[in-house]
């Protein structure tokens, strides 16, 4: 009886093993199934060359202004659809009322190139992987303007005139305007002004008035600056130093304090991120003060990360669904074509 007993005890025993060991398997093959956390590539010197190419060939303080800006998307949208709704604002008066609003100084700066600042709306996609590249990888970045230039000169485009001044300092090429109170915002092909044809980047809209179709560089209107001088925010705040591949604001490094975007190379392993301002986020991060990112709209997400994950709002070259989102968005104010007001009101323009 006793040994029938220990039999059946065993037999039982041995079944529940094997019910359970299925269970097991399929447990541990989920495990294995579950995708690790994907990290973002930094983009090569010949996509971040590609990136620039819109703007390595304007001037110093306008590249700044606008690398600067790119890592507020966000506020670019705001402030380019706030410019269209006050189109009658011109000079002092636009000066003022764009000295009220909530924006960073850089995006309030290119109120004064409203062209420059609704091609950047138009081309969210790009403005985002431009603010992205910025933040994480800052020196690269300011490398591939270089090389640009580097590439427009040997091409014979890039020269002095009597809109700006093109002088070599060492290895460095340095773009100012000829004169200090006129800004010219050049005309190119981004993608043909540097000799050998590289390829476009992809959604790319050309907006009327910075584009010139074929080779070789033109200049339209000049942007007389007069009038934003008094503000904290205007031309003559704005430089670059290209010793320390920093952009200068107010003769001190620049430093965005954007969430938008995650440093990646400040990645924190106990579960958080550093922002290049020090940002700690905690798996959600909220667009520039919660502006409206589309057409005013209050509380805008710019994207909910996971816990342990390197991507931040716009990461990786040629971005995902999110921000090509975004960029559908800007495309809907020009309603398939390009948004009324000519892209050249109110900068005290003249020729």
């Amino acid at each position: 009886m006793n040994f029938l007993k220990r039999t059946l005890s065993l037999s039982l025993s041995c079944c529940l093993a094997l019910a359970t060991v299925p269970g097991g398997f399929a447990a541990q093959a989920d495990q294995s199934a579950t995708p690790p956390p994907v990290q973002a590539a930094q983009q090569t010197p010949q996509q971040l060359q590609q990136l620039v190419a819109p703007i390595a060939l304007y001037p110093d303080a306008l590249v700044a202004q606008i690398l600067a800006a790119a890592t507020y998307p966000d506020q670019i949208v705001e402030a380019d659809r706030w410019l269209q709704q006050h189109s009658e604002l011109k000079g002092e008066q636009l000066g003022q009322e764009v000295d009220k609003q909530p924006w960073d100084p850089s995006v309030k700066a290119l109120v004064e190139f409203p062209s420059v600042l609704a091609n950047m709306d138009k081309n969210l996609s790009w403005t985002s992987s431009l603010g992205d590249a910025y933040v994480n990888q800052q020196q690269e970045v300011m490398n591939a303007v270089q090389a640009m230039r580097d590439r427009a000169e040997k091409a014979g485009n890039l020269k002095s005139t009597s809109q700006e001044k093109v002088s070599n300092e060492g290895q460095t090429i340095v773009i100012e305007p000829a004169d200090p109170e006129v800004v010219y915002v050049p005309e190119y092909d981004p993608w043909l002004a540097y000799g050998a044809p590289i390829g476009i980047w992809p959604g790319w809209y050309s907006y009327p008035g910075l584009y010139l179709g074929g080779p070789g560089i033109a200049f339209g209107l000049g942007f007389g600056i007069g009038f934003f001088g008094g503000y904290g925010w205007g031309w003559h705040h704005w430089g670059y130093d290209w010793h320390h591949h920093g952009i200068m604001y107010n003769h001190n490094t620049y430093i965005s304090h954007s969430r938008i975007f995650v440093n990646r190379n400040s990645f924190n392993h106990g579960g958080g991120f550093h922002g290049a301002n020090g940002f700690h986020g905690g798996g959600e991060f909220h667009g520039g003060g919660g502006r409206g990112f589309a057409g005013g709209q209050h509380g805008f997400t710019a994207s909910h990360g996971q816990s342990g994950t390197h991507s931040g709002a716009f990461s990786g070259f040629n971005h995902g669904g999110v921000t090509r989102g975004f960029s559908s968005r800007g495309h809907a104010s020009f309603g398939g074509g390009f948004h009324g007001g000519g892209g050249f009101h109110g900068g005290g323009g003249r020729r």
